[in-house]
């Protein structure tokens, strides 16, 4: 029997951008199975609210693509009673710390110097497009943990939309969901409710002033044009999604086939 949709999204607390990846159309006209793979934020602020309904989902992995920098700002996720944790960083806990510093406590000036003229928008970019090409190793783990025996799972990263939203699309392409249907998952990251809460470390109104806001918002968007970054990656390396599947990412056909019985209605 077909699980329903919900017609509404929990709103949870302390846990931003959370939401069932499931009914996701596939090009041979199946569905991704609701109940069996979920994304979001980081889960270090979750509630005792919060906790209990991720509990009441019945996950068997949680795959947290947060570095040790990101776990260093937010804290550590909050634990779920026989719930394994995966911690898979998916950048360097080094790389960027500098940069990520300069947004928090950096000036006007000195984010113009580093976001202005299509910087920051160029600097997401090239980190989907480096994701895709350097990170197939820790696809490779989390599609093929699915396709044995790591669901129902959730993703998270920090915001729920980089790291994470990569993992869900790598996900979501092994799985035959069409190109637009994955999209679409993506961008929803972009309402109000989920988007992540930019951390100025200034209390002073100039450092959320419209200006300084314009220039972090293309670190905070999801942008159609990001995500079709990592894609063209896919084909200029790979030669196509399935190439990239078999090669990149050494899932052969019969697991590939589990993944799709595990996770598609």
């Amino acid at each position: 029997m077909t699980q329903q949709i919900p017609s509404t999204e929990p709103e949870l607390a302390g846990v931003r951008n959370f939401r069932d990846v499931g009914g996701l159309p596939t090009v041979d006209g199946r569905r991704v199975r609701h109940g069996v793979l979920f994304r979001s934020g980081h889960l270090a602020h979750a509630t005792g609210e919060d906790a209990v309904f991720l509990s009441s989902l019945g996950l068997h992995t949680i795959f947290d693509f947060r570095n040790a920098a990101d776990q260093k700002l937010e804290g550590a996720d909050v634990e779920l009673p026989g719930v394994r944790n995966v911690n898979l960083p998916l950048t360097d806990p080094a790389d960027g710390a500098e940069f990520w510093k300069m947004v928090r406590d950096g000036d006007i000036d000195q984010l113009r110097e580093i976001l202005a003229d299509g910087k920051a928008a160029h600097r997401m970019i090239v980190s989907y497009r480096t994701i895709i090409r350097e990170r197939t190793a820790e696809h490779s783990q989390v599609v093929h943990a699915l396709a044995e025996d790591s669901v129902p799972a959730l993703m998270h990263c920090a915001a729920g939309k980089d790291r994470a939203g990569l993992s869900v699309a790598v996900t979501l392409l092994a799985l035959g969901v069409e190109r637009d249907a994955i999209l679409d998952d993506y961008l929803k990251s972009n309402a109000k409710h989920r988007r992540y809460k930019v951390h100025r470390t200034s209390t002073s109104a100039s450092a959320y002033s419209p200006e300084v806001m314009e220039l972090l918002s293309p670190l905070f968007d999801a942008r159609a044009e990001y995500l079709a970054a990592a894609m063209e990656t896919i084909e200029e390396t790979w030669g196509g999604v399935d190439a990239y599947l078999e090669r990149g990412l050494g899932l052969t056909a019969g697991t590939r086939e589990r993944l799709r019985e595990r996770m598609l209605d």
